[in-house]
């Protein structure tokens, strides 16, 4: 049940102690926490208990290009990673301290800047999932970062391509449109969703009806800044922070420790609204952690008689498009690499392609394992996922080991 907490009622409001005690608890076992026991200090401080460091990407041909920042510690596993995009006529510099703030509590951060100044929603979304793959397939510090928890953030426009990102890709773990201009419909939004809103937005306003129009069953959560302009995100926001943080923590790395600050809120220092779908996630953490691209190291039937085969399934589609991903099962014997090709219907042109290389992307489609998911024991399987125009389908499919 949707929740309004106004500054008079949290009080009264707060979680029982059992409650948090509970949720301490089953944090103990989760392979995807980091850090030490958060606390409201830590999560205000403009630093966080990691040391960073950041890399430089050049502009690409699906993205512009941006910073890199990760945690240095090598001792703690990999890392979840959201990517954030700036808004209309703005670039990454503008909005670049969130870079260092928010890796700084355990996250790589790949702020970025987009092709045009003026680039759309829809290609803002596109950008920012093109930014996810690189991240995770091609920079130089791919290695850091756990491919299974992505995140999407962004600024107006930006935020409006958080919203397109998390509908083409809702295998995302989490999306923070911030002061979105967003003008289409939010109705088949299935990634977690927190909006933070700004009281005295004149632009795009308070954006209640994109919150609104999350569907029943998808957690969300609604943030508005007290006297906060369209463009505060501008400069150094603790109230801003201070949610974010808990959001990419409890829906990235699944870490109960932080639900204690969103559910409710504890603080509504410079908040005037705060709405939510309170208890967000369950007590029970994942009790173990992938690598960076899983693969199911036995069959779910009989191994394919070749060297492997593969099968096509629609994850989701619009009204000029459509994400589709692809399993592959290597046969009776193992296999180092592979290649699966299919046919593609007119109108179909593949943009985006995720744990996988794209070797052709229309008419005769074909996509190649990437370094980490071509090596498959016998029966085992991997997917790979990508993004196309058209209509949804995917006919003589092949798949072949070099």
């Amino acid at each position: 049940m949707r929740r309004l907490w106004t500054i008079a009622s949290v009080a009264a409001l707060l979680c029982g102690a059992g409650v948090a005690v509970a949720l301490e608890a089953s944090a103990a076992d989760n392979p995807y926490q980091r850090g030490p026991d958060p606390t409201p200090q830590s999560i205000s401080a403009p630093t966080g208990p990691f040391a960073t460091a950041s890399v430089t990407v050049p502009r690409q041909g699906n993205f512009g290009g941006g910073v890199i920042y990760y945690p240095t510690d090598t001792s703690q596993g990999t890392f979840g990673a959201v990517a954030i995009s700036p808004g209309l006529n703005g670039t990454w510099p503008g909005i670049a301290w969130l870079g260092p703030r928010l890796s700084s509590q355990g996250f790589v951060v790949f702020g970025i800047d987009t092709l045009g100044l003026s680039d759309s929603t829809a290609s803002r979304g596109s950008q920012l999932l093109a930014a996810l793959d690189y991240l995770t397939q091609t920079s130089s510090v791919r290695t850091r970062v756990d491919s299974s928890r992505l995140a999407v953030a962004g600024h107006s426009m930006g935020g409006g391509g958080a919203f397109e990102a998390a509908l083409r890709r809702p295998a995302l773990k989490a999306a923070i449109p911030n002061a979105p201009f967003f003008p289409g419909s939010a109705s088949n939004v299935r990634v977690p969703t927190l909006i933070t809103a700004m009281q005295n937005d004149s632009l795009v306003g308070q954006n209640r009806n994109a919150y609104n129009g999350i569907p029943a069953g998808v957690e969300k959560a609604y943030v508005e800044l007290a006297g906060a302009g369209h463009n505060q995100i501008g400069q150094p926001t603790t109230a801003i922070a201070r949610n974010w943080i808990p959001w990419l923590k409890i829906f990235v790395d699944s870490d109960a420790r932080y639900h204690q600050f969103l559910c409710p809120t504890t603080d509504m220092s410079g908040l005037s609204q705060y709405l939510n779908t309170c208890p967000l996630i369950s007590t029970t953490p994942p009790t173990s952690s992938p690598s960076a691209q899983p693969t199911t190291p036995g069959p779910t039937g009989p191994p394919p008689g070749g060297a492997c085969a593969a099968t096509y399934r629609t994850v989701n589609s619009w009204s000029d498009g459509y994400q589709g991903e692809m399993t592959v099962q290597a046969g009776s014997s193992a296999i180092n690499g592979w290649t699966v090709r299919w046919t593609m219907s007119g109108g179909q042109t593949i943009s985006q392609v995720w744990n996988g290389t794209l070797v052709a992307g229309s008419g005769a489609a074909a996509v190649r394992n990437v370094a980490y998911n071509g090596s498959l024991a016998a029966g085992a399987s991997t997917t790979f996922g990508f993004i196309s125009s058209g209509t949804p389908s995917a006919t003589s499919i092949t798949c072949g080991s070099p």
